[in-house]
């Protein structure tokens, strides 16, 4: 498979080789960003044979008695997303938890250079951002994944929630999970969005908070993650497929054990807030406290609304 990429529209480029599907948009002189985006494009196409090259290290799980400098990984994209694991090993993560905003990150450091005001890489969803000073993006947020899964992004399309991240913030990073997005959870977060420092620390926090947003009852379905994809990084382990309308009292219960994981994430420094959501109710970590401004209007969306990474 070749990679490929297609202009969507005078301000955003559409980048695809095989799974990773991505969103690019850059503002700034004409000639730099032209440079920048063709020394991204030369970092884009090598970074899916990089991944697969280790791929079987990849799908392994970060050992819990691992050091920060232990990781085996050879690829830079490999190792951003060993390292943005690595402080949840005490639970089962492999790297993989962290692969879409760790592409994101790799790729958006070719924007990083004179004459570039802003831009972003949109990767599923998971977003990289590059601000310079006076720059901001406006975030829009679906709190349904499977609602917005498989439809295009319409004007009158209603989102949850809005924010506004300027260059003055620390965030740099954007990534959404859930049980009904695009890869499998162990909790029942219908989703969890988390802002951090950058694309790959917030993907792998947002899988962990959404597997904390959780409980036990008869009527949600698990099925090994192994029998609905068989070359799955998490095994035998029990994925959740399916939810039940739940009462206030439980939903309440669930998203307090995943706003309590998103509460000590932020305080250990590691990520700057998180939304969850859970069957039209939500928690809200830290944002409020970073100057986040909500707003009534979208130009990103934290998760792509078309399956598979496809884009919007």
């Amino acid at each position: 498979m070749n990679a490929t990429r297609t202009r969507l529209d005078a301000a955003r480029w559409h980048w695809q080789h095989g799974p990773i599907d991505l969103i690019l948009s850059a503002d700034g002189e004409p000639a730099a960003v032209h440079a920048a985006y063709e020394a991204c494009w030369a970092r884009f196409v090598d970074v899916l044979p990089e991944l697969v090259a280790e791929l079987k290290l990849l799908r392994r799980p970060v050992p819990s008695d691992a050091a920060h400098g232990d990781c085996v990984l050879k690829g830079p994209v490999a190792r951003r997303m060993w390292s943005a694991c690595h402080p949840h090993r005490a639970r089962y993560v492999t790297p993989m938890a962290a692969v879409a905003g760790s592409v994101a990150d790799e790729l958006i450091t070719a924007f990083a250079h004179e004459g570039i005001a802003r831009a972003f890489i949109n990767n599923g969803g998971d977003i990289a951002l590059h601000l310079t000073e006076g720059q901001q993006y406006r975030v829009g947020v679906f709190a349904d994944l499977a609602a917005s899964s498989g439809a295009r992004l319409s004007g009158d399309q209603a989102l949850d929630a809005n924010l506004t991240l300027d260059a003055a913030m620390p965030v740099r990073g954007v990534a959404t999970s859930g049980w009904r997005g695009r890869s499998f959870s162990l909790g029942i977060a219908d989703s969890v969005t988390v802002l951090a420092r950058n694309a790959a620390t917030a993907d792998a926090a947002a899988t962990m908070i959404a597997n904390a947003v959780n409980l036990d009852h008869a009527g949600i379905v698990r099925r090994p993650a192994s029998s609905l994809k068989d070359d799955s990084d998490l095994g035998d382990m029990l994925v959740t497929v399916d939810v039940p309308s739940l009462p206030p009292p439980l939903i309440d219960f669930a998203l307090t054990r995943g706003f309590e994981a998103a509460q000590r994430l932020q305080e250990q420094g590691l990520i700057e807030g998180a939304a969850l959501f859970l069957q039209g109710r939500a928690r809200v970590a830290g944002t409020h406290r970073n100057g986040a401004l909500f707003t009534n209007c979208a130009e990103i969306t934290t998760e792509a609304p078309c399956s598979n990474y496809a884009a919007c």
